[in-house]
């Protein structure tokens, strides 16, 4: 159809905004996922299997850090480059977009920010390559939405930090080389420590029995008496704005993932539509079916042209929390209303393996809660409109 470039929606003509470079980054993740997880993402997921081989597999093909600088084996794309990776790796699935955002935006993004250079030269080239896993830990068992009432914390042992406390629901952390984690020091402050496998106290135990992201691992982290050297300290940050400013790169690759999950649905419902004959004709000849495909289009759309003018804002420095607040909330909202609708067009059918419908609608539940509730980005808006916060 004329609205569609490159084997998706583009109803605006979103193309016309992206340059050479971003349309050969799409077509050489989409050429990657198609080939490295589209036949086999499935059966991942029924098993709860997490493919460990994959995650050297997006370091060849540059999906860790891709704005990271060169120098420390990232991408040194931009941010739009960034999302597009997002949106073709979750076409595939959430959790496969879980794994490389969490190594780029949560575990990379703030060694380069907030490391110190021989932080930088000692993990990133590993992480950007593949050869080490990372996660991010700052949610805790009874600290999400209020990460600033965290109780991990460290002590000064003069040449070393003693680090203590659990992390709860961290993507990655079962097979982690390197974990960025967040604690209070003997002054309540917020602090950043890169704790490495292998540390004496220092567990990852798996989190079994997942119905969503079943093809990522998920798990806590555990510190009883870790010994962490005086190295390991994110020098560059001070209190909370250190693992938000980390978020905020993560949610804004959500913000375009999400749209990837959104396409693979409503395309998977269109073509099922022209192919299911009820009544004699097609059931996208229906006027309901029309009605349920037109609106998916429209908000695909909307979400398009919102994921790209927060790139371009990402690119200029210009982007706020609370823009990015706002693309998070939506998109994701939109992504998991989509695939609600597809599961109805697709029928029973929408239900199984055969089509991807159903992983999707349960991977997304968990987008639209990770990283920012859907309720609490409601709240960042509504304390960037009011200027009262609605949550403290």
């Amino acid at each position: 159809m004329a609205y569609e470039y490159a084997g998706a929606p583009d109803y605006f003509n979103v193309d016309e905004l992206l340059t050479d470079e971003h349309k050969l980054i799409r077509q050489t993740m989409r050429d990657f996922v198609k080939r490295e997880i589209s036949p086999y993402i499935e059966q991942w997921a029924q098993e709860a299997h997490f493919p460990s081989e994959i995650v050297k597999k997006f370091g060849e093909v540059g999906a860790f850090g891709p704005a990271i600088p060169t120098e420390y084996g990232g991408g040194g794309l931009d941010y739009i480059s960034y999302g597009i990776i997002m949106q073709e790796i979750e076409r595939g699935d959430s959790g496969m977009r879980s794994t490389a955002s969490v190594q780029g935006s949560l575990v990379m993004y703030p060694i380069y920010k907030y490391g110190s250079e021989e932080q930088r030269k000692k993990f990133l080239p590993k992480l950007a390559s593949g050869e080490w896993l990372g996660c991010f830990g700052l949610t805790e068992p009874d600290y999400g939405s209020n990460p600033g009432g965290m109780v991990t914390n460290i002590k000064d042992m003069g040449d070393h930090y003693l680090l203590n406390g659990a992390k709860m629901w961290i993507s990655n952390s079962p097979e982690c080389q390197v974990a960025v984690v967040w604690a209070k020091n003997e002054e309540g402050r917020i602090k950043g420590l890169i704790v490495e496998r292998g540390m004496e106290g220092f567990s990852t135990p798996e989190i079994h029995n997942k119905w969503s992201l079943r093809a990522s691992t998920t798990g806590e982290l555990v510190f009883d008496n870790v010994k962490v050297p005086k190295e390991n300290l994110l020098p560059n940050i001070d209190g909370l704005k250190g693992p938000l400013g980390c978020l905020d790169s993560a949610r804004y690759g959500i913000s375009w993932g999400a749209v990837g999950a959104a396409i693979d649905c409503y395309e998977s419902a269109r073509k099922y539509s022209l192919e299911r004959i009820q009544f004699d004709k097609p059931i996208g000849a229906f006027q309901l079916t029309q009605k349920k495909l037109a609106e998916m289009l429209t908000e695909i759309t909307k979400a398009q042209l919102l994921a790209w003018r927060l790139g371009a804002l990402m690119n200029e420095g210009k982007a706020t929390t609370q823009q990015i607040s706002m693309a998070k909330r939506n998109n994701v909202d939109m992504a998991l209303h989509i695939a609600r609708e597809a599961r109805q067009i697709h029928g029973g059918m929408g239900i199984t393996g055969e089509y991807p419908i159903m992983r999707h609608m349960m991977n997304l539940e968990s987008v639209i809660t990770y990283e920012g509730t859907h309720d609490i980005h409601l709240l960042i808006t509504g304390a960037d409109i009011t200027g009262i916060q609605a949550f403290k």
